[in-house]
C-alpha cells in the first residue's frame, strides 16, 4: 500500500513540483495551500507524514506542527518542517517535529529525508 503524505505550502511552483515528485516515487499526497485548507482536510484517513512549511499565508507551520503533536490521532505521525526563514534549532524549540529541511532544498535530499522517516 501506498505511504499517505499531507503537504501544506503555500507556494504553488513548490507545491506542485512536491507533489509531482513524491507521486513519482509512489507516495499519495494530498497538498494544501494554507492553514484554514489544511484545518477543513478530510480527517477519516490519516497520513503517514506531515510535510509543512514554516511561513505561511494565514498563520505558522510551527504551530500547526505544535497541534498536531497535541492530538490523540496525529501525536506519533512523524512531521518534517520546511523553511527559508528559520533553522533547525528554532524549529526544534518550537514543535516537535522529525526532521527539518533547509529551503532551498535539493530534491534528492528531501525524498532520503522522507524515505528514511516514513520507512520505519
Amino acid at each position: 500500500m501506498r505511504k499517505k503524505i499531507d503537504l501544506l505550502e503555500d507556494d504553488e511552483g513548490i507545491r506542485d513540483v512536491i507533489t509531482m515528485i513524491l507521486s513519482d516515487e509512489n507516495y499519495e499526497v494530498r497538498s494544501f495551500s494554507n492553514i484554514t485548507e489544511f484545518m477543513n482536510r478530510d480527517t477519516f484517513h490519516y497520513p503517514d507524514l506531515f510535510l509543512l512549511d514554516v511561513m505561511l499565508p494565514d498563520g505558522n507551520g510551527m504551530e500547526v506542527c505544535a497541534m498536531l503533536k497535541t492530538n490523540d490521532n496525529t501525536r506519533s505521525t512523524p512531521i518534517v518542517m520546511m523553511s527559508a526563514k528559520y533553522d533547525e534549532l528554532q524549529i526544534k524549540r518550537s514543535c516537535e517535529a522529525s526532521a527539518f529541511v533547509s529551503k532551498p532544498f535539493e530534491i534528492d535530499f528531501l525524498l532520503k529525508k522522507i524515505g528514511a522517516i516514513i520507512q520505519n
